[in-house]
């Protein structure tokens, strides 16, 4: 499971999947833009052109894991999808709900920081 927002090390949702196997930090393929959403949490929209790298975390997270203690910590605004990981390979990760990107309330395009953390001013990614 890719995670790009509160369920990395030190976020606030991250005690879900506390003990999970971090296999590292890497990059998505470049074809996706980011989102704040009202400034809480990260969304990542996946994007035919335009897109970026966006710096996350991969863990080897248990499917029981994921849908007994990850997904009913995300917001509603997200969706469980499959993106694309810089080296080709697939993952799965929380995405924005096309809904929500069509309304477009909230929402603040910080791709070009490359990560969540870096859009807070918390250091790398």
């Amino acid at each position: 499971m890719f995670l790009n927002g509160g369920g990395m090390r030190g976020g606030p949702v991250h005690h879900h999947i506390e003990g999970v196997p971090l296999l590292g930090e890497l990059r998505t393929a470049r074809k996706y833009r980011f989102y704040s959403v009202r400034d809480e949490f990260p969304a990542l929209v996946p994007v035919a052109e335009g897109g970026a790298a966006i710096v996350g975390e991969l863990y080897d997270l248990p499917m029981d894991m994921l849908h007994r203690s990850l997904l009913p910590a995300e917001p509603p605004e997200l969706e469980l999808g499959t993106i694309e990981l810089e080296d080709g390979r697939p993952s799965f990760a929380m995405l924005l709900r096309r809904e929500v990107l069509e309304q477009g309330s909230g929402l603040i395009d910080i791709t070009e920081h490359g990560g969540w953390r870096a859009y807070r001013g918390e250091g790398s990614g």
